[in-house]
């Protein structure tokens, strides 16, 4: 008997094409979630690194005297003390304009900026590799100007990188679902097909077929069928996240504050693990399926 011809010898079952499906879209999810897992790290790491060589003065008016007079007269000793300060690469105060685009989100472009006494800010920049002594650069800072606020934004960092590990690991819990699910349809739709033909699977053992042999007849099939269907539920995501970073040309206008949500095309490739991984879930769930039923008859 031919061994090579095996492939061959098992017809495809008609309920092919629902399976397919099936992994087509499980495979489409997986890469939905794989592809959100690297914009969350990517987002997470380009925060963190901006955060990290910044600080922030947040200069509050006087609650007495003038507090026009008397906040100038703050800003400028919060300047002084930066710019004093061994570490400090550049400071700077943040011009109204960009103050109140930073707080547009929430009240909207209308007169009521204008209403309310917001905050001066200064935005200083640390010298790449320095070690800066926050809590005396802090106490220096009061002492200047009293209604002077120091963050140096350790706690968004912190927070940047605990919400950057959440999207991570459930995008990991997903995918192990889903490779759950597709196992579980492979070894279904294995054992239905050799119910169906039972008969064949008869007659191969009595010619003297192994059950390695009968195995090799199922799991390339599967194999191919799953890398074909998953390549194709992956190109689907692909194409998702690519125009997702084209939504602007159609005035779609990205969220404040959040990554935009398209892949970059040096990240693509990292979407083609789901079709293998698929592959070799169904060829290996299609093997281990096959050799149980004909060992458990035979």
């Amino acid at each position: 008997m031919n061994m090579n011809a095996g492939a061959h010898v098992l017809p495809r079952d008609k309920g092919a094409a629902p399976l397919d499906f099936v992994i087509a879209v499980m495979a489409f999810l997986a890469a939905l979630a794989l592809g959100a897992s690297l914009i969350a790290d990517r987002a997470a790491q380009g925060w963190q690194a901006g955060l990290a060589a910044k600080l922030t003065v947040q200069v509050l008016p006087p609650e007495s005297g003038d507090p026009r007079a008397g906040l100038e007269q703050q800003v400028q000793a919060a300047l002084d003390v930066l710019n004093a300060t061994p570490g400090i690469a550049h400071a700077a105060l943040i011009s109204d304009t960009d103050t109140e685009a930073l707080v547009e989100p929430w009240i909207g472009k209308n007169n009521l900026v204008t209403d309310i006494p917001l905050p001066r800010l200064i935005d200083a920049t640390i010298t790449p590799g320095s070690h800066m002594d926050i809590t005396a650069l802090n106490e220096k800072l009061k002492q200047a100007a009293p209604q002077a606020l120091l963050d140096d934004h350790r706690r968004w960092i912190s927070r940047l990188g605990a919400l950057a590990d959440t999207v991570r690991y459930s995008a990991y819990g997903i995918l192990l679902l889903i490779a759950g699910a597709t196992a579980a349809a492979v070894s279904f739709a294995t054992r239905a097909g050799l119910s169906a033909h039972h008969d064949m699977v008869e007659l191969l053992h009595q010619m003297g077929a192994l059950p390695s042999f009968i195995a090799r007849t199922v799991e390339w099939h599967y194999f191919i069928s799953a890398l074909l269907a998953a390549a194709t539920g992956t190109l689907f995501a692909a194409a998702l996240f690519l125009a997702a970073g084209g939504l602007e040309v159609f005035g779609v206008e990205a969220v404040p504050f959040l990554p935009p949500l398209s892949l970059r095309w040096s990240e693509i490739p990292w979407l083609l693990a789901v079709p293998l991984a698929t592959s070799v879930i169904a060829w290996a769930t299609a093997r281990i399926s096959v050799l149980s039923v004909v060992k458990a008859i035979y």
